[in-house]
């Protein structure tokens, strides 16, 4: 077992499901503690605690050590409720993975007009990365002030790769303005919170996730030839990466947009 991690806390946000219940498990098989939201999703937030690996513990709402709580980051009382509890859970925050964000590709939400997904999305991915961001990072960085650590706690947001050259259709014209802001406030919060904070977005390319299970033969097609892996990437590629920033070994990352996208070919200009 990778016990690089035993001993820190970590909280990933998002995780009920795709990259951020992938992200936990990454984390918690490394030998972290950690504290998972989701918005509602609790049957999958459930799923999720049940997959976290680690010691026994007697922590109401905990398996193994770990927890998990309901808050809706679309909304400023939801962000405040969350921080406080993730304070009553632990005064140490080593890792805040910030992978919530509106899913407006599947379910009831895929029948919305574009200003619904696009309020939606800028709401949760935009509005609520950066309450919690600056909440978070300050209170990150008075706990670093104080422990003086070697390896300082990590703020990691969740981007996009094609956000920096753009994509056609509806899909970039919602998703790229809304990871581009994530990407250029994480850059600007590492800046704020440097040295004792690092702060890395984090860019998935093609990740199959829920949409990529039910999505068209174009978009399997498309997501393979635009890798130089030529495969969909997997939420498990993101997490080891994210798990990789947390630990030791990535100690010196910060002020970066980190793609994990195995190798971008951008070859289509056009959607269907």
């Amino acid at each position: 077992m990778n016990e690089s991690l035993v001993g820190r806390r970590c909280v990933v946000t998002g995780a009920s499901s795709g990259i951020g219940r992938a992200s936990a498990i990454a984390l918690a098989s490394a030998g972290a503690s950690v504290m998972i939201s989701a918005r509602q999703n609790a049957a999958g937030l459930a799923e999720t605690l049940e997959q976290l690996a680690g010691p026994a513990t007697s922590e109401p709402n905990s398996t193994r050590g770990h927890t998990a709580h309901l808050s809706d980051l679309s909304t400023a009382e939801g962000c405040r409720d969350l921080i406080d509890r993730v304070a009553d859970w632990s005064p140490q925050i080593d890792a805040w993975v910030h992978c919530a964000g509106a899913d407006v590709l599947t379910g009831a939400a895929r029948e919305w007009s574009f200003d619904q997904k696009l309020d939606a999305l800028w709401r949760t991915d935009v509005q609520g990365t950066i309450r919690i961001g600056r909440e978070v990072t300050r209170r990150m960085s008075e706990q670093s002030r104080a422990t003086e650590s070697a390896t300082a706690p990590i703020f990691i947001t969740i981007g996009w790769d094609q956000a920096a050259h753009g994509m056609s259709g509806d899909a970039g014209l919602m998703f790229g303005p809304i990871k581009g802001a994530v990407m250029a406030f994480s850059l600007s919060l590492a800046r704020t919170v440097a040295p004792r904070v690092r702060v890395v977005c984090v860019a998935p390319g093609w990740i199959r996730t829920a949409w990529g299970d039910e999505t068209s033969d174009y978009w399997h097609d498309r997501a393979k030839r635009e890798s130089l892996m030529a495969r969909w990437g997997r939420p498990e590629d993101v997490a080891a990466a994210i798990r990789f920033l947390v630990s030791d070994e990535g100690a010196f990352m910060t002020g970066h947009v980190l793609p994990v996208n195995g190798g971008f070919r951008h070859e289509f200009d056009g959607e269907t």
